[in-house]
């Protein structure tokens, strides 16, 4: 089967287009004809990593939808034909190939509403932001929910775009995000956002200005530790923080506060196989639902072309300089559908 992979790490010219022998499904596998991708900051930073040489092809990607052509013997929850989306996990191969291997305790069925382009925008983004949200910020869905102020550093990028939306539309938090630029301001109020700051200028004076003078719950997703001055002066006393980005905080100063403090990495429950490893599959499942309930919407901004070693290499570049709004998408096959 076509893949794309590299040998050594190192910049976007190491991926290359190769060869590799179609997997077959085991226990609680599937075996997924990927019809689409999208391309995560993660699968930049694992390339990038010390350069050095890879013992066999590595293959990364970890978003994506497709159509079920095998399952292994323990499979109960999906079968031949079923069209579905998720994101693997980042102890096996990933998903930059025309076949791919996946438990189906982390799969959920693709939203009907979506081509297979646009449903691959969405698991790992939407994944992390939903677990962020409610299992480690701990905020109560609505309408039991309380009210209050969350804020989103960085509202405009993958994880971003979801949560604004799923903050904005099944809680009762008052939706702070930040963006810098006219094109991500107007993205994240699309989103959903009820106020937008700048990033690049102190948060605290701006959300007090917009009459909020605490903040009781902030989601870190990118230089968490070039803003935590500032969350130190907004968050509320036994506010949370949550966070997804690879910083060392000097949290002490959190500490007068009494603010819990957390990571949040969508792979833990698969990497670990934990008891509850399966609630991903559930909570794509609800994400579909949502999604062709036109309550959350695909982040998809860019369909970069049919998957290959040269559009891949372009994706990167592009994750890397940072200026990307919501995903990049590559199909396969030519087909989207």
């Amino acid at each position: 089967m076509k893949a794309v992979g590299y040998t050594r790490n190192g910049d976007s010219a190491v991926l290359k287009d190769i060869e590799l022998a179609r997997p077959k499904p085991s226990d609680r596998d599937l075996l997924v004809a990927v019809k689409a991708v999208s391309v995560n900051p993660v699968d930049t930073k694992v390339r990038a990593n010390t350069p050095g040489d890879v013992a066999a092809p590595k293959v990364l990607g970890w978003d994506a939808s497709g159509v079920v052509v095998a399952v292994g013997q323990a499979v109960q929850l999906f079968r031949p034909g079923d069209e579905v989306f998720y994101t693997g996990t980042i102890d096996r191969p990933g998903t930059n190939a025309d076949y791919h291997l996946v438990d189906e305790r982390i799969v959920g069925r693709k939203p009907a509403t979506l081509d297979h382009g646009q449903a691959a925008a969405l698991p790992l983004t939407a994944l992390t932001a939903w677990e962020l949200l409610f299992d480690r910020l701990r905020v109560e869905r609505a309408p039991a929910g309380t009210g209050g102020t969350i804020l989103i550093v960085n509202g405009a990028g993958g994880v971003g775009s979801v949560l604004v939306q799923l903050a904005r539309r099944l809680t009762n938090l008052t939706v702070v995000a930040t963006a810098s630029r006219p094109e991500t301001v107007d993205w994240v109020r699309t989103m959903g956002a009820h106020h937008v700051v700048d990033h690049r200028k102190p948060l605290a004076s701006q959300i007090r200005d917009l009459g909020i003078e605490q903040v009781e719950f902030v989601a870190g997703l990118t230089g968490t530790d070039r803003q935590l001055d500032e969350i130190a002066e907004i968050i509320a006393p036994q506010g949370h923080l949550a966070l997804i980005d690879d910083v060392d905080l000097d949290i002490g100063r959190l500490k007068p506060k009494s603010v819990s403090v957390s990571w949040e990495m969508v792979f833990t429950r698969p990497l670990f196989r934990t008891a509850d490893m399966i609630r991903q599959h559930e909570i794509l499942n609800e994400l579909a639902d949502l999604v062709d309930r036109s309550i959350i919407v695909t982040t998809l901004t860019r369909v970069a072309g049919e998957m290959s070693a040269a559009t891949l290499r372009e994706a990167h570049d592009a994750i890397e300089a940072g200026t990307t709004i919501g995903k990049i998408v590559l199909t396969n096959d030519g087909d989207a559908r």
